[in-house]
């Protein structure tokens, strides 16, 4: 899979220079693991949503109770059929005796234009008021994204920590011999090809304002790192140097974007414009396999895989040159280097008894977490909070996606009815 394949392909790159001088689909969630403590929560049906199923919409109730139940925090609790809005009086005492701690409530009705007016409250029912409440109006094609809003501040309000439902994620699917890189929400619906190939593309990373994704495509049959804006649809060549372009990755600026090249021989980290052309800039420098490199979240430094130890290790070292300071010591194999949005972990996939696992490092105590049990797991990659990973795994055969929050409690399984998913990628917040 990814990351040994990107690992192993540098390697066959090095070696071969110093000898010769389909439709979209929508991914199905099983949850199979929850927190250790779940918050009740009870999410009555919204006034009027009946107009929603008439014109073939989702229900806004059900997108949030799925998103809430997906994140493992929270246990839904039976609101009954009859519809509260924002305006509502709520009876505490009756939603307490069904045990729940939260309740939220709201409306939605369509507009002149065709929007919708989107309203929501969320009621604290142990102190019997309301905590927080908004409303939005979006067009049809925007309601699942007003609903992964709304959970978003239901799950900021109840955990402290920022939402991440309405994100989306990045991964390719393979059907036969057609390769596809799609764009789905964070629950896999809204899933739409960016691109689609009869050639592999691998290793998809999204810029920092989620408007564009870099990524290697093999079309043309040689690796060729593009970007790509999905506004748009337009792409530009950023890296189709001679041998190996691959690995790529934006600094938090999004101005420049790290890639690996076999410019000597060896395979390199080098940085180039995120716009395209220039000459690339060298920053490892060893006779050693050096790759997947990540930027720390000030931009300050690269973290990166390399054998320069005799098998790939994970390292450190500053942008602007110094020593590499090496950061795995617990097994003879760990690869691709992730880094969370506070900086303060690194995920990466460890080789255990011959099972590739993902696993989590706390960087201020060196402290190691395995999340997974593999035997293939791989791309791990945080959610924007940095509270769950999306990873690549295998299920029943075929190539799947994982979700584990960091401290290996929760987790789910997202497959296709037909197909193989890899490469996965979180994006960033959207504003």
């Amino acid at each position: 899979m990814t990351q040994r394949r990107d690992f192993l392909a540098a390697t066959a790159a090095s070696a071969a220079l110093a000898g010769a001088g389909n439709a979209s689909a929508q991914l199905k969630i099983d949850v199979t693991g929850v927190g250790a403590r779940q918050i009740p929560v009870a999410i009555a049906a919204f006034s009027n949503e009946p107009a929603l199923a008439a014109q073939n919409l989702p229900a806004i109730t059900d997108v949030v109770r799925a998103d809430l139940v997906r994140c493992g925090l929270f246990r839904i609790v039976d609101g009954g059929n009859a519809a509260l809005d924002e305006n509502s009086q709520i009876n505490y005492a009756d939603w307490k005796s069904r045990g729940a701690d939260a309740l939220a409530v709201g409306s939605v009705t369509r507009l002149a234009d065709g929007r919708y007016d989107v309203r929501f409250r969320l009621h604290d029912v142990a102190r019997q008021q309301s905590v927080v409440g908004s409303s939005f109006t979006p067009g049809s094609s925007q309601i699942r994204l007003a609903a992964h809003k709304i959970a978003d501040q239901i799950y900021e309000k109840l955990t402290g920590d920022r939402g991440i439902f309405a994100t989306r994620i990045a991964y390719v699917l393979k059907r036969g011999t057609q390769y596809q890189l799609q764009v789905a929400d964070s629950d896999g619906e809204n899933a739409l090809p960016a691109l689609t190939s009869g050639e592999p593309i691998i290793s998809p990373a999204w810029n920092p304002d989620g408007t564009q994704l870099a990524y290697v495509s093999f079309e043309r049959r040689k690796p060729i790192v593009y970007a790509h804006s999905l506004p748009t649809g337009q792409r530009r060549v950023v890296a189709e140097f001679r041998g190996s372009n691959s690995a790529p990755a934006w600094s938090p600026d999004g101005r420049t974007i790290a890639v690996t090249l076999t410019l000597n021989s060896t395979s390199q980290i080098y940085l180039l414009s995120a716009t395209g052309g220039g000459a690339p800039r060298r920053i490892t420098s060893s006779s050693a396999i050096d790759t997947e490199a990540v930027f720390s979240p000030d931009g300050g430094y690269i973290y990166f895989t390399s054998d320069r130890s005799g098998g790939p290790q994970i390292y450190r070292m500053p942008v602007g040159g110094g020593d590499a300071q090496r950061l795995t010591f617990k097994g003879d194999y760990h690869t691709s280097p992730r880094l969370s949005g506070d900086g303060k972990q690194l995920s990466y996939v460890a080789r255990r008894e011959g099972r590739f696992r993902v696993a989590v490092m706390d960087l201020a105590t060196s402290d190691e977490l395995l999340l997974t049990e593999g035997p293939m797991d791989e791309s791990p990659s945080f959610a924007p909070n940095g509270r769950y990973l999306l990873y690549a795994t295998t299920a029943g055969g075929r190539d799947a996606l994982g979700m584990v929050s960091t401290d290996g409690r929760i987790r789910s399984r997202l497959t296709v009815a037909s197909g193989d998913v890899r490469e996965p990628t979180w994006g960033p917040f959207m504003n």
